[in-house]
């Protein structure tokens, strides 16, 4: 009877002896398997405690810094659940001082936040910190799937999940993640987990619907999976977005006026759009026209060109199942094409290092992964900020340099595009651990 290896799908020949990748990553990925069940579960627990040991200082550093630049994300959902709650204005409360942040997310978004409401600020700030590890976890289950099927026996599987989830912990948007007390990850992992699994428990497009409704810029996967074939998905997406924007209109009706009329309109409420941590397309054009005003029209055409060529290229890989590679392009096009993306944003980076990576057998896949992680580690917008404020550096340099992330984004989406496919389908349903 012929075998087949369990790490490449391909029949292994009866030369054992023979190296070659065919060869060795079964044999490999059958050691780990040999190893009694309580070895595989000692070195997945010792896994795990080494991971959370590598993050401990960076959640305890921002649970522990200056009280008044604590989570200060955060503290804004947690005002708008108090303003609800209190019946204030949304749009026009502010965080305490020194911050004095307003609400800038859509009504649903504050009533989502109510829960935070109704326990004290410290208790609040605790709760978030498995609110943002555990979707990151989620995020990296479904992105490196490919990498984590590899891993033949639960022990290893474990150990390699760990050891990417503390990797990714420190990328430099999620490391502003904590610091800020973000959602994002939260709506990122609701995303990929609905665009991504083979078949869900619950109606494809709900849950990307329900985070299209608490922040917009999720909106974009409804778009892919319209691109992807599943028209069904993407109106189930429209229809729950719909309902809860309406739900929250029944119950805050003057602050959904005062949203869509005028919030949703001033990007000035989001903080200085000029700024470094702005790493948009818009926030890229408006620091190249500084001083004078980037002209709207021209944000406009270059933002439309790259939405369809990005929503082109993610369609097609969708349809040649490169369905990660197709969902972290769609990503990508969310940060870029929204008027504002701070660095925290960029978290993103997770699913697209683990699309181009996909099953790790592609030497040059390997490379640009680690590359791409590499870089996002580093705090390379604020290099440029540090660049302009020196004479002895063109300028044009400097603003390259501080458009760091925003031009990587752009980069990222051609070199997708442009590599060949994996050796096997890019299937994202998650693996297993028994």
């Amino acid at each position: 009877m012929t075998q087949v290896s369990t790490a490449t799908g391909a029949p292994a020949t009866a030369g054992a002896s023979r190296r070659g990748p065919a060869a060795w990553p079964g044999r490999a990925a059958r050691r780990p398997a040999a190893l009694p069940s309580w070895a595989a579960v000692a070195l997945g627990a010792l896994a795990w405690i080494a991971a959370l040991a590598v993050i401990e200082p960076l959640v305890r550093g921002y649970l522990t810094s200056v009280p008044d630049q604590r989570l200060v994300d955060l503290d804004v959902y947690r005002m708008s659940g108090l303003s609800v709650l209190r019946g204030q204005p949304l749009y026009g409360m502010l965080t305490q001082p020194p911050q004095l942040l307003p609400f800038t997310y859509p009504p649903a978004a504050a009533l989502f936040a109510v829960p935070l409401a109704l326990m004290p600020w410290s208790a609040a700030q605790l709760v978030w910190v498995p609110v943002i590890y555990a979707p990151l976890a989620v995020v990296i289950w479904y992105a490196f799937a490919p990498l984590l099927r590899r891993a033949q026996g639960p022990g290893l599987r474990a150990a390699v999940f760990a050891a990417l989830f503390a990797a990714c912990a420190w990328e430099f948007p999620l490391r502003d993640e904590i610091r800020f007390g973000q959602v994002d990850v939260v709506l990122l992992a609701m995303a990929v987990a609905d665009c991504a699994a083979r078949v869900p428990r619950w109606p494809r497009g709900v849950l990307v619907g329900l985070a299209t409704a608490i922040k917009l810029v999720p909106g974009v996967f409804i778009v892919y999976l319209w691109l992807s074939g599943r028209p069904r998905a993407a109106l189930t997406a429209l229809v729950t977005a719909a309902a809860c924007t309406l739900g929250a209109w029944l119950l805050l009706p003057h602050d959904s006026v005062t949203y869509w009329t005028s919030a949703i309109f001033d990007p000035g409420r989001l903080g200085s759009n000029a700024g470094t941590s702005n790493q948009s397309l818009r926030g890229m054009l408006i620091r190249a026209f500084l001083p004078g005003p980037a002209p709207g029209m021209v944000w406009l055409v270059i933002a439309g060109a790259v939405a369809v060529a990005g929503f082109a290229v993610a369609g097609h890989l969708a349809r040649q199942s490169r369905q990660m590679e197709g969902i972290a392009i769609t990503a990508l096009l969310g940060v870029l094409l929204s008027p504002v993306s701070w660095i925290h944003h960029y978290l993103v980076v997770v699913v697209v290092i683990g699309a181009i990576l996909a099953d790790g057998r592609s030497p040059l896949r390997v490379a640009i992964a680690a590359g791409t992680a590499v870089y996002f580690a580093l705090t390379v917008p604020w290099w440029g900020q540090w660049m302009l404020d020196r004479h002895d550096v063109p300028d044009l340099a400097a603003r390259a340099v501080q458009d760091g992330f925003g031009i990587a984004g752009l980069v990222l989406i051609v070199i997708i595009a442009r590599l060949p496919a994996a050796g096997r389908p890019h299937q994202a349903d998650p693996p297993v651990l028994a």
